[in-house]
């Protein structure tokens, strides 16, 4: 067990699968005492119960995090439980509605911002206040690479939701730098995830992305959760207002 965050209390959301749960899992390694959230409760409860076995403290919240009450409700049961919250990362995303841009639905354009977009915002919001009678603290979004380095067909509302994400870090950057308040965003390339086989569902397709990436792999969720785990660190304390590429050279390729 590493000892990176220790002393630290962290939320997490979008921590039932993929990129969220690993970061979960290497936190708690790294010392931290966690707040765990996501709409599945059941996933949330093993994930608690697998960071316990290896030692380490966690609290599981199942909701949505559109909700600005499961936000803040997040944020007191990391103070209720653990004292204090050093640490947030916004994780909870979504595909969203895909196809044609002309054929999608408002419903679902507005979902992908409410989620992706809007769910953060509202996160960050009860976070950083918390943070602030700390002192100081560190707030982490999930981006990506898409619509920002490279487009693809059929994921507007993806797309334009999470390139948001990157105005948004650098606006609480400046904002909240002077009062101790570090935010940055993590843009990853293709993860092996249950959302990048939703979107590559054939061995073709996953072929494809493969191919678009320097190092001609996707990543695993431990490779974000390393990225994001040295960006919330104090290792990256002069660092903020950055968005930067976990992309393996995805932005740099043309081969």
């Amino acid at each position: 067990m590493g000892h990176r965050l220790e002393g630290k209390v962290a939320v997490i959301t979008g921590a039932s699968s993929g990129i969220g749960h690993a970061t979960a899992k290497l936190f708690a390694a790294e010392g931290a005492r966690l707040v765990v959230g996501a709409r599945r409760a059941a996933e949330l409860d093993r994930l608690v119960t697998e960071i316990q076995a290896a030692g380490g403290q966690a609290v599981a919240l199942a909701g949505d995090v559109r909700d600005q009450a499961y936000a803040q409700a997040l944020v007191d049961l990391a103070v209720q439980r653990f004292g204090r919250l050093d640490i947030a990362f916004n994780n909870a995303g979504t595909l969203g509605e895909t196809g044609p841009s002309t054929e999608v639905s408002l419903t679902g354009w507005t979902d992908a911002l409410a989620i992706n977009l809007t769910g953060a915002f509202v996160g960050a919001q009860a976070q950083i206040a918390q943070m602030l009678k700390n002192g100081g603290g560190s707030v982490l979004f999930t981006s990506t690479f898409v619509g920002y380095t490279s487009a693809f067909p059929g994921v507007a509302a993806y797309a334009a939701s999470k390139s948001g994400l990157i105005g948004l870090t650098q606006a609480l950057a400046a904002e909240f730098g002077p009062r101790g308040i570090r935010v940055n965003a993590v843009l990853p390339g293709a993860v092996d995830t249950d959302m990048y086989r939703d979107m590559n569902d054939t061995p073709e397709s996953q072929a494809f992305v493969t191919q678009l990436h320097a190092l001609k792999r996707v990543a695993t969720p431990d490779e974000l959760a390393r990225a994001v785990l040295f960006y919330a660190s104090d290792d990256a304390s002069f660092i903020t207002g950055t968005a930067p590429l976990i992309d393996g050279g995805l932005s740099i390729t043309r081969t």
